[in-house]
């Protein structure tokens, strides 16, 4: 029995691993047809872990996406422990840019939700 219950946690894990992944495909997608360049995806620091960084000029926006069934449970599944760590990791990527200093920057939240496009919340937190 432990090891279905094992093999069963592992699937869930899996699939909502490829949720995830088909959620930031499908975020990226949205952000490029609106103009955006993708500066990083999935840039990892040892302050914290970044989805997606694009660009727009000199506006950067430091993308959570979040694949959830609605709206709301998109932004309620960013905690505010994520948020620490994201605007941590934010931090340390414009530290590491060489216009930086020159830079704008805000948190955004991507919701993707079954059956819709995501919806992009600018300025989230």
């Amino acid at each position: 029995m432990a090891k279905e219950t094992r093999s069963g946690r592992l699937k869930t894990k899996l699939r909502a691993l490829d949720r995830g992944r088909s959620g930031e495909r499908l975020a990226v997608l949205h952000l490029r047809l609106r103009g955006w360049k993708i500066a990083a995806r999935n840039f990892r620091c040892g302050r914290g872990e970044i989805d997606i960084i694009a660009r727009k000029g000199n506006l950067v926006a430091f993308v959570e996406v979040k694949a959830r069934q609605t709206v709301d449970e998109s932004v309620a599944a960013v905690s505010s422990l994520s948020r620490q760590r994201i605007a941590a990791a934010a931090s340390e990527w414009i530290s590491r840019q060489h216009d930086g200093a020159l830079l704008s920057w805000r948190h955004d939240i991507m919701a993707v939700c079954p059956w819709r496009w995501p919806v992009h919340l600018p300025d989230a937190f």
